[in-house]
């Protein structure tokens, strides 16, 4: 059996059971800072409908299945039993962090090497996150419109291309097609392709060696 439990309707095809849970914009909880101090927060908005944030929803299924040390009443409860103390302020955890990792620093490369171009990538307003992607109205705007490569005048010479030409991005394995958009302020041997977005997924890492070729 599969439970699900999300906010929107994209398991109801392959899920037994789908629980509504709120976004992370409707729902209290606690970050951590990279200096070890604890951050609370609150929903911005009550959740809609029936729907509960995901603490409450496993909360009270472990009630239902009357398992022990399912009790709290808030997510202040829960961070108070994780990380001690009674409020966020009292909470220390400088002693409990560790940001240190243990790897021999090596020199950064200036650039793709024998004059391979480089991509650089960005992940754009309208594509971040799970709200904003489904949000209709602002995948209307400019800002939601499908990526295009910037590319550089001088690789625009070298490729003979102008504005709108169609360009075969390749790196790794993969490769897509895209739009391109000429860019005087980009270095000689960057492209810039933005990720997160269907057009560009099967690209590989936000930052590589890229091909690119007129099609």
């Amino acid at each position: 059996m599969v439970v699900v439990l999300s906010p929107y309707h994209h398991a109801a095809d392959y899920a037994d059971v789908l629980l509504p849970i709120a976004p992370f914009t409707e729902t209290a909880g606690t970050f951590i800072s990279c200096e070890g101090r604890a951050q609370s927060f609150n929903g911005a908005v009550t959740p809609l409908g029936e729907t509960r944030p995901g603490w409450k929803v496993l909360r009270v299924l472990g009630n239902l299945l009357e398992l022990d040390n399912f009790e709290y009443q808030s997510s202040e409860d829960i961070r108070n039993e994780v990380l001690g103390g009674d409020s966020a302020a009292q909470i220390d955890l400088v002693a409990r962090l560790n940001n240190m990792a243990a790897i021999e620093l090596q020199p950064i490369a200036r650039g793709a090497a024998g004059g391979a171009l480089e991509r650089i990538a960005d992940v754009p307003i309208y594509f971040s996150d799970a709200i904003v992607r489904r949000a209709g109205s602002l995948q209307e705007t400019r800002d939601a419109q499908p990526p295009r490569a910037l590319i550089s005048t001088a690789l625009a010479q070298r490729l003979a291309v102008t504005d709108g030409a169609l360009l075969r991005i390749g790196q790794g394995q993969q490769s897509v097609q895209l739009a391109a958009e000429i860019d005087v302020g980009l270095p000689d041997n960057v492209v810039r392709v933005a990720a997160a977005h269907a057009s560009t997924a099967a690209l590989g890492p936000m930052f590589g060696v890229l091909s690119v070729e007129k099609v």
